[in-house]
């Protein structure tokens, strides 16, 4: 140990004695917390909650015959993904850390998850193209940037046309989608929906048209007044009251409605926080350059808004994944809800500690994931 730690040591944790005292402590604590974690982590739990049922909690009742759409839809995510981060991130170049960390953890993966061979061929061919992805963005930078949300607004009809079928393919009811296959198609499609609504709304609420700042007003406060899980059971029942009785929405839509119409609430404030924060004096110099208030608010105003909130933005986004576990309280069965069914299999009845533990290790994955992305982001754009 340097010069320089033992320094720090002391002057952190050992500056007086009552500090020190502190400090063994604590240790003690942490030790004797984690002791007991590993002790039940190796010799007490029932991990095979997990083996046996891998498939229920990534696809739920998914045909199994028709995986090879699941696996489709995998790839074109991550490869999609991977060419945003090379386009954003590209200058950054991965590391020999990072590959090598990245290498590890599909070896792990192959190695420890249950897969027959056609899904580790599978995993093999999404861990390259996330590497060609990654290289591909970050090569050729300034020709895909105008595209990337393009592409991005292309996957989801085709992604939603693989899962639920059609033209050609074998349909599959949404009754099907379950697990994290279900979490991950709702949280993506209400967080691409709900961010240009609440711009929208954020706008409207600083327009100098009374009828559009008060329209924005009033949903904003009144759906940021209501619980999610009220919202959820009124796009459940009422949603189907004001259409005709020729069209019935799908669960899933209905679904998807509420939290769109929740999260854009939220969202127009986060935004609204951004907009307030653009210094006059820039709106009022590019008036005079000659450029009309919608290009003032398009090139000027919302990218300096948004820059300065995306914390909040993320972290809204990060809120709206989470909630996406609300949605088994009407009747859909996304990861949360699965949990529910694989607890009541008899030979797993009271494994509530080892599944739930897995759950929380998916949902904290996507979510610092999220929130690392978010982070270099910022960095990115500050340089």
């Amino acid at each position: 140990m340097t010069n320089d730690k033992l320094t720090w040591l002391r002057k952190n944790l050992f500056s007086t004695w009552y500090n020190s005292l502190l400090t063994v402590v604590c240790l003690a604590l942490i030790f004797w917390i984690l002791r007991g974690i590993l002790t039940w982590a190796t010799t007490q739990a029932q991990w095979a909650v997990i083996q046996v049922n891998l498939r229920l909690f990534l696809v739920g009742r998914f045909p199994q015959t028709l995986y090879w759409r699941t696996w489709i839809v995998l790839a074109i995510a991550s490869t999609l993904g991977a060419v945003t981060a090379g386009v954003f991130f590209g200058k950054q170049q991965l590391t020999k850390q990072f590959s090598a960390l990245f290498a590890f953890i599909i070896g792990v993966l192959l190695v420890a998850l249950p897969l027959d061979f056609t899904s580790r061929l599978w995993l093999l061919l999404i861990a390259a193209l996330l590497f060609v992805g990654f290289w591909v963005g970050g090569k050729f930078t300034k020709l895909l940037t105008p595209w990337l949300s393009l592409l991005w607004l292309l996957s989801f009809p085709i992604i939603l046309w693989l899962l639920g079928g059609g033209f050609g393919l074998q349909s599959v009811s949404t009754n099907l989608w379950n697990g994290l296959l279900l979490t991950l198609l709702m949280a993506a499609i209400s967080i691409v929906l709900s961010f240009p609504i609440g711009v929208l709304l954020a706008l409207g609420r600083t327009s100098n048209l009374p009828v559009v700042r008060w329209f924005s007003i009033l949903y904003i406060e009144i759906v940021r007044g209501v619980p999610l899980i009220g919202i959820l059971f009124l796009a459940q029942v009422m949603l189907p009251l004001f259409l005709s009785a020729d069209m019935r929405l799908d669960r899933v839509l209905r679904a998807i409605a509420g939290l769109v119409l929740f999260s854009a609430a939220y969202m127009a404030e986060n935004v609204r926080g951004g907009l307030q924060s653009v210094p006059r004096g820039q709106i009022e110099a590019a008036k005079a350059l000659g450029l009309n208030t919608a290009l003032v608010v398009l090139l000027i105003v919302l990218p300096q808004a948004l820059r300065t909130v995306i914390p909040a933005i993320v972290g809204q986004f990060i809120g709206l994944f989470k909630d996406t576990s609300l949605l088994s309280l009407v009747g859909l069965v996304e990861l949360t809800g699965i949990a529910r069914s694989i607890l009541a299999q008899p030979q797993f009845i009271g494994r509530y500690a080892e599944v739930y533990i897995f759950i929380g290790f998916i949902y904290w994955v996507f979510c610092y994931s999220m929130s690392l992305a978010s982070r270099r982001l910022e960095r990115q754009l500050n340089n």
